[in-house]
């Protein structure tokens, strides 16, 4: 039995400080936890996709997989991020709500390093005056005197959500058609 509380009390110290990947947009720092981060590329050799919400960039082969390409800047209603020589995809794997995986790839304008972050350390998320909505922050993070969003990946990166926008996008432009 001593070895069964052993073994639980590990487990809720692993809990409690979590490694997540932080990351610029702007002059706003944001973090994901690592666990749902597959790798980190350049950014570089997208497609366009006609007709697709402002939020998506395009397409990458990903060793013969299709990956979209979400820039998270437009994502939270923001304008598209600027390309440079700092900009990068970071692979997500993301699940629909029928439990099929994806994989998607965020643009951020510059990766930063990948921080150990205690749960103490954790705040619930404002309530209000957030530039980006709600339910996309799982909780703000204070990270050598600065606050480091910690986002809901899931709620971020809805692929529901995201293509109920897919399909509303064409809809809207040709509301606006003449």
């Amino acid at each position: 039995m001593g070895a069964i509380a052993t073994t639980h009390q590990t487990a809720l110290a692993v809990e409690e400080e979590a490694q997540y990947l932080t990351f610029m947009l702007g002059t706003e720092m944001f973090a994901i936890g690592i666990l749902c981060i597959k790798e980190i590329i350049e950014y570089g050799n997208l497609t366009v996709v006609p007709m697709m919400p402002a939020f998506v960039r395009g397409v990458i082969n990903l060793r013969g997989a299709v990956v979209p390409v979400v820039d998270l800047s437009a994502r939270f209603g923001r304008p598209n991020s600027a390309i440079s020589r700092r900009s990068c995809v970071v692979i997500i794997e993301a699940s629909s709500a029928d439990g099929q995986a994806q994989d998607i790839g965020l643009l951020v304008d510059t990766v930063s390093a990948v921080l150990e972050i205690p749960a103490s350390q954790i705040e619930p998320p404002p309530s209000f005056g957030a530039k980006i909505r709600a339910d996309f922050i799982s909780g703000m993070a204070k990270v050598e005197g600065k606050f480091v969003i910690v986002l809901e990946v899931d709620r971020v990166l809805s692929i529901d959500e995201m293509s109920q926008l897919a399909e509303a996008s064409p809809t809207a432009l040709e509301m606006d058609a003449p």
